[in-house]
């Protein structure tokens, strides 16, 4: 894969050898983000699980101390009051039955997290295989299916994130943007390894986190020092 000047030059920066604490890792990257625009700062953990086998599946959600600098548009599926709620929390959109057809038909996608009441999954379900590949399926271990929409809308605006392991056993994550101080970072970085340590499956053998990578949107890679994890 060929790489522009402006990657070349930002990655002369980072020694490829060297496994850096949390802290060096993160001024790095802010300092090897080659772009004009504020790019997110993205954690790339590689497990040592194995997805294949249910018991070693990885999904949760944390919230992050200072947001991920990204403006969530939250979609709410409920019914009666708590409508009502979801839009006294701050819900950019919601709604129930009548919004099958806007998503399946018209293709409509204009939100980046799905939360639903138990009481409308059967509805949603209706949509799995419009939502699901996109990963926008509201599950309860994310705390997205729940009664309490009041919380789950607050605490996605607050920068509530989830992670899950890919089919590579990677948990890719945004943990922030170039433009955040670096002690911001840090805290979000440290919040999401305390949920993922949380999170190690009984049924996982050896090494539970192979290798983390700490990168910029369309910066270069660097290589965290997992020892102490």
């Amino acid at each position: 894969m060929k790489h522009g000047k402006k990657y070349v030059e930002a990655a002369k920066l980072v020694d490829r050898t060297v496994f850096y604490e949390p802290s060096d890792a993160i001024a790095l990257v802010k300092k090897a983000a080659p772009a004009k625009f504020d790019e997110t700062v993205e954690v790339h953990i590689r497990t040592g699980c194995d997805g294949r086998h249910a018991e070693q599946q990885i999904r949760g959600a944390v919230v992050l101390p200072n947001g991920t600098g990204k403006k969530v548009k939250v979609l709410v599926f409920a019914k009666g009051t708590k409508l009502d709620e979801a839009m006294a929390a701050g819900a950019d959109h919601v709604g129930g039955e009548e919004l099958i057809p806007k998503i399946q038909n018209d293709g409509w996608l204009d939100f980046d997290v799905v939360v639903a009441t138990p009481d409308m999954m059967g509805v949603v379900g209706r949509l799995g295989k419009v939502l699901g590949p996109k990963g926008l399926m509201p599950n309860p271990k994310a705390g997205t299916v729940t009664m309490d929409v009041t919380k789950a809308v607050n605490d996605i605006k607050a920068g509530k994130i989830e992670y899950r392991l890919d089919k590579s056993n990677i948990v890719h994550v945004p943990v922030g943007k170039v433009s955040f101080t670096e002690e911001a970072l840090l805290q979000n970085f440290n919040a999401l390894l305390e949920a993922i340590l949380k999170a190690k499956p009984s049924a996982v053998k050896g090494q539970y986190l192979r290798s983390i990578t700490l990168t910029s949107t369309m910066g270069p890679g660097v290589k965290v020092n997992v020892a102490k994890y």
